[in-house]
């Protein structure tokens, strides 16, 4: 049997993304986004500039704070794919030059440009790509085959992003008194 090991990995994300991830984001409002459904969330936040920061902390606190759907959006498009499409397919990533997308619309768009660079670059790794290491940007997983930071953020991307429509779910039904 004939496998296209790259084929798989792609369309792995790309059933979640566009059956599962893509439409359970339509009529996502700004309220919604920035909804905070418990004390202590973290969240965008205006920086007093007229642009927006993520909250973070390094390392987080333990437990670490919950975090709304601008947070875990942010987090998906920024360190997720951004980071990963940039450092590997492009000139490198800078998290001191994103953009905190303060609304859902900014936020729905840097999440589909970035996911948008990450899955071109992976659609265009034949099985030597996949097979090299990830090298120094994967840190402590330096010398992981690029396949398992494809898998990883398969990964990432379908917890966060089911996290996020579970968010969506308990912010339609917020008053229903359940």
């Amino acid at each position: 049997m004939d496998l296209n090991w790259t084929n798989e990995l792609v369309e792995q994300l790309d059933f979640h993304w566009h059956k599962h991830l893509v439409p359970r984001l339509e009529g996502l409002t700004d309220e919604e986004y920035l909804w905070e459904p418990v004390d202590g969330c973290w969240n965008v936040r205006p920086d007093g500039g007229g642009g927006f920061t993520l909250d973070w902390a390094t390392p987080p606190p333990v437990p670490p704070p919950f975090t709304t759907i601008a947070w875990r959006i942010s987090h998906i498009a920024s360190v997720v794919l951004d980071a990963r499409a940039a450092n590997h397919f492009g000139d490198g990533f800078d998290l001191d030059a994103v953009r905190w997308p303060g609304t859902a619309q900014a936020g729905l768009d840097y999440l589909q440009e970035s996911y948008a660079a990450w899955h071109k670059g992976v659609s265009a790794l034949d099985d030597e790509g996949l097979a090299r290491p990830c090298g120094p940007a994967e840190g402590p997983y330096h010398a992981h085959p690029f396949a398992t930071l494809v898998l990883h953020v398969n990964r990432e991307v379908i917890h966060h992003g089911a996290e996020v429509a579970t968010l969506r779910d308990l912010y339609r039904d917020r008053s229903s008194g359940r």
